[in-house]
């Protein structure tokens, strides 16, 4: 068998369409049964090393031709796109993305394309942040060199809890010949973090929490440290050198390296399974924010020592996104658009320190139970109020220690905010759904001006 299962069923297909043979005369020429070569036409079976070999052989094909697309992002990446406004009247759901890419995955490739070209709702061509996110989601928010290089140099570095901080100070010191100073503000006004080089001095805000300043240390050290990585990945992107959404992408690689040096990868997974992925006992110790326990649980996609499949978002105080990270959890209904009002998260800023637990039913074309958690974060003395959720599927909460400590949650029926958002019985609907006409009644009034909606 090959490395990593190869599943080529469009490929193979498309292959054999293209020489004019039967799934009987394919098969024949290729040493299989005309089953087996069904079988791996729909995707039911990974292609073998011997099948493969057959096929160099008597086709003359590329290995590299066989493998899928990347470009529309899998099943996840083409809902993301299907979830757009203009197409909400059609009620697209996972199963039909699922059988265009089984059955024409040259026309999802054309379509994503175009998509990602001229659709403004996707993120114009000239948004930095949107090419950003786009090659974050492309890797799936799991960077596996960056990983285990992190990793290695938490152990040369002997970094735990209790002295993480000092271990990278003296780093720093030794290896850089950089000292370390906290500041006043008024000496970086308006920064966290600056590195002097004529004074030889890694400069840190006064008003940083001691998490935070563990991060921007480890974040200063991916800079010194990691530069040849992080532009190696970078390149690969596909982003032009130079340009902001280049910087912006880079600049995420570097924070996380730094996540990746405070939370060791298999330390960090094992702790997870360890205590349910307990978020406070997980925040304690590690020395972390919450936000950065958050970002870091997106990550955990290594072959062989996965983590649950959860995805982050950040929130501020408009009920804008400043962050979408959806890892390999598949959940295509966040989006910078807009969320649904029923989401706790919005709530969870006016009620620092407490956590929100719910249980939500998404219309969209994510799967749809999910279990969020949310918390408050945040530097209220500089007014930079956020609040930040995690969330899964709610067939992964047996695994979560929290849940097991609360009562049942009753589920929440949301959306994706009101103009995608199919519901037409809720309450707190601001916008019609797009696709459906207003159809209202004289003689009655509905709970929202938006209550009375009609197909036709």
């Amino acid at each position: 068998m090959t490395r990593a299962d190869l599943y080529a069923g469009p490929a193979l297909r498309k292959l054999r369409r293209h020489a004019d043979l039967t799934q009987g005369a394919m098969a024949a020429r290729l040493g299989i049964s005309a089953s087996y070569l069904t079988l791996l036409e729909r995707n039911q079976r990974p292609l073998s090393a011997r099948v493969l070999m057959q096929l160099v052989s008597e086709f003359e094909v590329d290995p590299l031709s066989l493998r899928p697309d990347d470009s529309t992002g899998g099943i996840d990446g083409m809902a993301r796109r299907l979830t757009d406004a203009r197409f909400a009247d059609l009620a697209i759901d996972r199963r039909e993305v699922e059988e265009l890419l089984a059955t024409a995955p040259s026309v999802a490739a054309a379509f994503a394309r175009l998509y990602d070209g001229q659709s403004p709702a996707a993120g114009a061509p000239d948004d930095p942040g949107a090419i950003a996110r786009q090659a974050i989601e492309q890797w799936r928010n799991h960077f596996a060199d960056l990983d285990h290089s992190a990793e290695q140099l938490a152990d040369e570095l002997r970094l735990s809890r209790g002295d993480s901080a000092t271990a990278l100070i003296e780093h720093l010191r030794q290896r850089h010949q950089l000292s370390v100073r906290v500041v006043p503000e008024s000496v970086i006004p308006g920064l966290t973090r600056r590195l002097d080089l004529h004074a030889r001095q890694v400069q840190l805000s006064e008003m940083l929490a001691p998490a935070a300043r563990t991060f921007q240390l480890a974040k200063q050290l991916a800079i010194l440290e990691q530069r040849s990585a992080v532009e190696a990945i970078a390149a690969g992107s596909g982003i032009a050198p130079g340009s902001t959404a280049r910087i912006l992408f880079e600049r995420y690689l570097y924070s996380y390296f730094a996540a990746a040096l405070v939370m060791p990868y298999s330390r960090f997974v094992r702790a997870c399974q360890a205590t349910g992925y307990d978020l406070p006992i997980l925040q304690g110790r590690f020395g972390v924010s919450f936000e950065q326990l958050a970002h870091r649980l997106t990550t955990l996609q290594r072959v062989g020592e996965r983590g649950l499949p959860i995805f982050m978002v950040r929130v501020d105080a408009a009920g804008q996104f400043s962050k979408l990270l959806a890892g390999a959890s598949g959940a295509t209904f966040l989006d910078v658009r807009g969320s649904c009002p029923l989401w706790r998260l919005h709530s969870a800023l006016g009620r620092p320190g407490e956590w929100h637990v719910q249980q939500v039913e998404v219309d969209s074309a994510s799967p749809a139970d999910w279990i969020t958690i949310a918390r408050s974060s945040g530097d209220t003395d500089r007014d930079r109020r956020f609040a930040i959720a995690i969330g899964l599927e709610t067939r992964f909460a047996g695994e979560l220690a929290m849940l097991q400590r609360m009562p049942q949650l009753v589920r929440t029926p949301t959306g994706m905010g009101c103009i995608r958002c199919r519901r037409v019985g809720c309450h707190q609907r601001s916008l019609p759904p797009t696709g459906l006409k207003l159809a209202p009644d004289r003689m009655t009034q509905g709970a929202t001006p938006f209550s009375a909606v009609s197909s036709g």
